[in-house]
C-alpha cells in the first residue's frame, strides 16, 4: 500500500481468481490493539462523542475527524486482552476491516474492493463467511460488505466537506492534551480542535450555514466530546515507577482519503 492505512499491511484486490475458497472470520478486535486512534465520519459522532474525545487529525491536504483511543503510542484503551472492544459503540473505520475500497490512481470515480491478506482471519480453511459462491459469483457477505463500503465512502465525502468548511472558517487550532496519573504527567499531541472564541466570533449569515448544514451540532458535539479525555484516563493501567514523566505521544493517523494502492 502506498500509505499507512493503521492495522492494513497486504490490501489485495478481491477476485474470484484469487479469492475462491477463501472466507473471512472476525472474531475479536485484537488487530487494532496498537493504535490509539482512528478515523471517524460526520454521521457517527452523535454515537461516538458519548464516550470518546473527538479531535482533528492532520492529514495531507486537511484535517480528519479521528477519536481517541489511547494517550500513550501503540495503545487502545478500548481492547481488552481477550479482543473484545469494551466501548458501546464500535468505529465505522474499524468495522469495516479487512475490507477497504482501492481507488485508482487516474480516475477517482472507480473503486476496486479490496481484503487486507494480512488478517488473521483470512482464511482458505472454511472459517467464517466466504467470499465467493461455488459459481464464483461474490457471495451475500461480499455483497453486504460492498453496501456498508459505498455508504462509508459517502459519508467520507461529506465529512470532508464540512472539514473544508471548519478550514476556510478558521476555526481550529493545535491542542496537546495533558492527563494526570499518580502524580506523573501523559501529553498527547498531533491534533488540533475547534476554538471556542473563534467560533462565537464568525458572522452570522456563515453560522446560519453552519447550521443549516447540521454542521453547528457536529461542532458542538465535537466540543463536548473533549470532556471523554477524562474518561480515558480512567481507563489508564498504573504507570510504571522509573523517575521522570512518561514521554509524549501524538496520534498515528492514516494519510488522507481512500487511495491505496494493492498488490
Amino acid at each position: 500500500m502506498t500509505v499507512q492505512m493503521l492495522f492494513y499491511e497486504n490490501a489485495v484486490a478481491v477476485s474470484s481468481g484469487r479469492h475462491a475458497g477463501c472466507s473471512v472470520e472476525v472474531s475479536d478486535h485484537g488487530f487494532c490493539r496498537r493504535v490509539n486512534s482512528v478515523p471517524l465520519t460526520a454521521v457517527e459522532f452523535r454515537s461516538a462523542a458519548v464516550e470518546y474525545p473527538i479531535v482533528f487529525a492532520l492529514v495531507a491536504g486537511g484535517v480528519q475527524p479521528a477519536v481517541v483511543l489511547g494517550l500513550r503510542a501503540g495503545e487502545n484503551l478500548f481492547v481488552t486482552e481477550d479482543g473484545e472492544w469494551s466501548g458501546r459503540y464500535v468505529p465505522a473505520f474499524v468495522r469495516r476491516y479487512p475490507f477497504v475500497f482501492s481507488i485508482g490512481p487516474d480516475d477517482d470515480r472507480r473503486f476496486v474492493l479490496c481484503v487486507d491478506e494480512a488478517f488473521q482471519g483470512f482464511n482458505r480453511e472454511g472459517r467464517g463467511d466466504p467470499l465467493f459462491t461455488p459459481e464464483g459469483q461474490p457471495s451475500p457477505y461480499v455483497e453486504k460488505v460492498l453496501r456498508f463500503l459505498q455508504e462509508y465512502r459517502a459519508q467520507f465525502l461529506r465529512t470532508r466537506a464540512f472539514c473544508s468548511r471548519l478550514k476556510e472558517l478558521d476555526l481550529l487550532e493545535p491542542m496537546q492534551a495533558r492527563v494526570g496519573l499518580g502524580g506523573r504527567q501523559l501529553s498527547l499531541g498531533g491534533f488540533s480542535v475547534v476554538n471556542r472564541d473563534r467560533l462565537q466570533a464568525i458572522p452570522g449569515d456563515q453560522l446560519a450555514q453552519l447550521a443549516g448544514a447540521d454542521e453547528l451540532e457536529l461542532v458542538y458535539l465535537h466540543l463536548q466530546s473533549l470532556r471523554n479525555f477524562e474518561t480515558l484516563r480512567n481507563r489508564l493501567p498504573a504507570l510504571p515507577d522509573p523517575a521522570g514523566d512518561p514521554p509524549s505521544a501524538s496520534l498515528r493517523h492514516p494519510g488522507a482519503g481512500e487511495r491505496v494502492t494493492v498488490h
